[in-house]
């Protein structure tokens, strides 16, 4: 028996024991459309004119189809669930009567798209597929088995009984669609060593598998540029369709296109489809009991659909971002604290609402040039006045005070941020997947440090603002390699920190943008780069006719101010990325000063305003004991 025969089977038993245990519980209509697939695929080679070809096989099918209608009774009741049956008890009669295979693969793929249709099952990608994605985690996790190649001859297969399937089999493939496929990736293969990994991979993680292992039997296949289909097309037909109704060379066209689908602009659009696509998804798995999905599912429709159309969404109506967004996070804590279904859906609905607004608000084949413009100038400020506003007070600090071996460390730690933060985005894009709650952990955590760094150096400066206290410091040689190395390592975190996230803004961007706004990205991006540069010039030329002691006191105000900043960015990135849940409170927001009507985030800043008062508290007081000191001497 086929591994895919012995998920077949147990496909009814899922759906017995869910009917018999949990009454309120239906089955997934993915597993109807799952089996019906290999119905499709497997029921043509066991007959020919009429005649059983393989006793066994044919068998097989018989039963195939009656667990078939034992899956369509455990389907939730709707009105159009009787005609399905109907359909189902058809094709049964079709194998009984051992009809064309030709015939029985029309009737299941049928039904399967009735089923689809009557449950609005999303049969097809929100983000195109991208095998280039899913070929590290195919060598990392699937090539120990199915081989390098997808042989099906890895080492660790010798022996296993039935053996890993040979996943460039043409023949085989050519009668499975995409969506086919990505159903094997999401259930696995019961009775057999092919696990199910839907718990390990997100939506578009597998399909962008299914994509890789369409590729694997697609061999040299070339796409006709003359042939075109859409990718809901590419989703759910199969080469074998596309070879009746088309012909041969059509079929090698789409075989090609379907292991490599061309890209879609990925415009707000499409992003906003897959954030609300998603939430459905989490939705459902919430209703099936899976809580700890659900939620998961929930994070990553904000990270790797809705965060990246934000920043152009701010420059057409800010108050409909926040307030998406403000949605999106109350769902999500909906299902955090497990409450009623009644309640879920409700807040769904309202998120799903202010998606369909912010679409409407978004809608266009591209962005304007204005917006482009804007957009590119915003994130870039957004982004960088932060790390610009450390960068040029450390560097201002050590300026005037003659430490020119620090300031060449400040450089070689900025620069190597730049150099990290793409080679992070290379590696994400290229090599291994970091999705959205990656970007956000590194975002969070890396502020968090720099909370640390910059308050300790904001009340550093204030304990030396006096021109005695800063001869002790100089006498005592402290600006060492430890020293050095401190202010290098702040440097590099202060950029690195969202270096990489203002890569991904701005590749989105460009692709909103299309090619007519591509230079209006540019110009945007290089306007802010001057406003930056610009704001460090004031700062170091302004701060070189300052008094010692004055110029002291304004960094370390500016720095212990910044640290506030960073701790609720730090706690509001690792909100996104949902390892911190969300409470919102009556306050107001700013996102520049990292301000957000929420418990966490703003318990996170009132700490460090704590932080800040004690060590500024304790420096006083230690200078009160000095000049009673002295004073007694």
């Amino acid at each position: 028996m086929r591994p895919s025969k012995l998920l077949v089977w147990l496909l009814p038993l899922f759906g017995a024991f869910s009917l018999g245990a949990f009454a309120d519980t239906a089955v997934d209509p993915s597993q109807a459309l799952h089996l019906l697939s290999y119905l499709a695929a497997d029921y043509p080679p066991t007959v020919a004119d009429g005649n059983i070809v393989d006793p066994g096989e044919y068998k097989e099918q018989v039963e195939f189809v009656g667990n078939l209608q034992g899956l369509l009774l455990a389907l939730p009741a709707n009105a159009a669930r009787a005609d399905l049956e109907r359909e189902a008890l058809t094709l049964k009669q079709a194998i009984e009567q051992r009809q064309s295979g030709k015939q029985v693969a029309q009737q299941a793929r049928h039904l399967e798209a009735r089923i689809a249709d009557v449950y609005q099952v999303v049969q097809t990608p929100s983000i195109t597929p991208d095998p280039a994605r899913a070929a590290p985690i195919f060598a990392q996790q699937c090539s120990i088995c199915h081989g390098q190649a997808g042989k099906g001859d890895g080492p660790a297969g010798i022996g296993l009984q039935p053996p890993p399937a040979n996943l460039t089999d043409r023949a085989r493939l050519d009668h499975l669609s995409l969506y086919d496929l990505r159903n094997v990736v999401t259930l696995g293969v019961g009775g057999t060593d092919m696990p199910a990994f839907g718990d390990q991979l997100d939506e578009r993680q597998r399909w962008d598998m299914a994509a890789y292992i369409a590729s694997l039997s697609a061999g040299e296949a070339s796409a006709d540029p003359a042939q075109r289909y859409p990718l809901a097309t590419l989703a759910t037909q199969t080469p074998a369709e596309v070879a009746e109704h088309d012909g041969v060379a059509a079929a090698e066209s789409f075989r090609a296109l379907r292991a490599h689908p061309p890209l879609e602009q990925r415009g707000p659009g499409q992003l906003i489809d897959y954030t609300a696509a998603t939430l459905d998804k989490s939705f459902a798995v919430y209703r099936a009991g899976d809580h700890d999905q659900a939620y998961d599912l929930s994070v990553a429709a904000y990270l790797e659909g809705f965060e990246l159309v934000e920043s152009s969404l701010d420059n057409v109506d800010a108050a409909l971002r926040k307030a998406t967004e403000k949605e999106l996070m109350a769902y999500r804590q909906t299902l955090r604290d497990g409450l009623p279904e009644a309640q879920v859906a409700q807040q769904l609905a309202l998120a799903k609402a202010k998606l369909g607004d912010a679409a409407k608000a978004l809608s266009g084949d591209s962005l304007s040039t204005t917006i482009s413009f804007i957009s590119a100038l915003l994130i870039l400020l957004r982004e960088g006045v932060e790390a610009i506003l450390v960068l040029a007070a450390v560097l201002a600090f050590l300026r005037n005070t003659g430490q020119e071996k620090a300031i060449r460390g400040v450089h070689v730690g900025w620069g190597l941020a730049f150099v990290a933060g793409f080679a992070t985005w290379a590696v994400a894009a290229y090599a291994i997947n970091i999705g959205g709650a990656q970007r956000e952990l590194m975002e969070g955590f890396t502020s968090l440090f720099a909370c640390v760094m910059v308050l300790w150096l904001g009340v550093w400066m204030h304990d030396r603002r006096h021109a005695a206290a800063w001869q002790d410091y100089i006498r005592s040689s402290l600006v060492g390699g430890g020293g050095r190395f401190g202010f290098a390592v702040l440097a590099f975190f202060s950029v690195y920190r969202e270096l990489f996230e203002v890569i991904l803004f701005y590749e989105t961007l460009w692709l909103q943008a299309g090619p007519a706004g591509h230079s209006a990205v540019l110009t945007g991006a290089a306007s802010a780069v001057v406003l930056l540069v610009g704001l460090a010039w004031i700062i170091l030329r302004g701060s070189a006719k300052l008094p010692l002691g004055l110029f002291f006191s304004i960094n370390a105000a500016l720095l212990c101010a910044l640290s506030v900043v960073f701790a609720g960015h730090g706690v509001v990135a690792l909100q996104e990325a949902g390892i911190i849940g969300t409470r919102p409170v009556p306050f107001f927001d700013f996102d520049w000063l990292g301000i957000k009507a929420d418990a966490y985030s703003l318990s996170a800043q009132a700490l460090a305003l704590l932080a800040v008062a004690v060590l500024y508290g304790r420096s006083r007081l230690a200078e009160r004991r000095k000049v009673a000191a002295d004073a007694a001497a």
